[in-house]
């Protein structure tokens, strides 16, 4: 693979940037122009790192599937599991519910980020940090890593469609504690 100059880095950089904005307000609905302005390079610098806008659109999905995997393996070992477990899938919730382009990812049954690639390892992150809790004893051993992605699928649709619902997550999140484990829904409120 060819190493690409500082500049054409820079500008890379500055159109992820950009399309991570203009993905998080408006989803694949944003026009390639409108992101390179907003970048401030033309539409030809655009294209030339990213040959379409789904391309690009799956560039920014990647990079914040990846962070999530990250994040979830350093809670790996984490003393608490059932509670890191609990907080991390609420925050996963609350900041994707904030870019539409993530929503618009893990809903997708297509070919996007979240099925492959770092989908994969985001999955393995999140499977392992459940194991724990449910090692732990405080979430539901019948809950799976497919089961998972539905109810983030599931809360995302709450927090999209229902603004102001927090407390619909929070029953959700009741749903996944093992019994004698529930707490009280201020406790879960994202």
């Amino acid at each position: 693979m060819e190493k690409m100059r500082a500049d054409a880095r820079r500008n890379r950089a500055k159109v992820l940037a950009a399309a991570e904005e203009a993905f998080a307000l408006d989803g694949l609905a944003v026009p390639l122009d409108d992101i390179a302005r907003l970048a401030g390079v033309g539409a030809g610098t655009v294209y030339r790192h990213f040959p379409s806008k789904e391309a690009l659109f799956q560039a920014v999905v990647l990079e914040r599937i990846q962070q999530f995997a990250e994040e979830a393996r350093a809670l790996a070992t984490a003393s608490d599991p059932g509670e890191v477990f609990v907080d991390y899938f609420v925050r996963v919730i609350k900041q994707a519910s904030l870019n539409r382009a993530i929503c618009d990812a893990l809903a997708e049954s297509g070919e996007h980020a979240f099925k492959a690639g770092a989908g994969d390892e985001f999955r393995a992150a999140l499977a392992e940090l459940l194991a724990r809790a449910q090692e732990a004893g405080t979430i539901r051993r019948d809950i799976d890593g497919d089961d998972l992605r539905a109810l983030i699928v599931g809360c995302l649709a709450v927090e999209r469609y229902a603004p102001g619902s927090a407390h619909l997550v929070s029953v959700v999140v009741d749903g996944l504690r093992a019994s004698g484990h529930a707490a009280s829904a201020a406790a879960t409120t994202p």
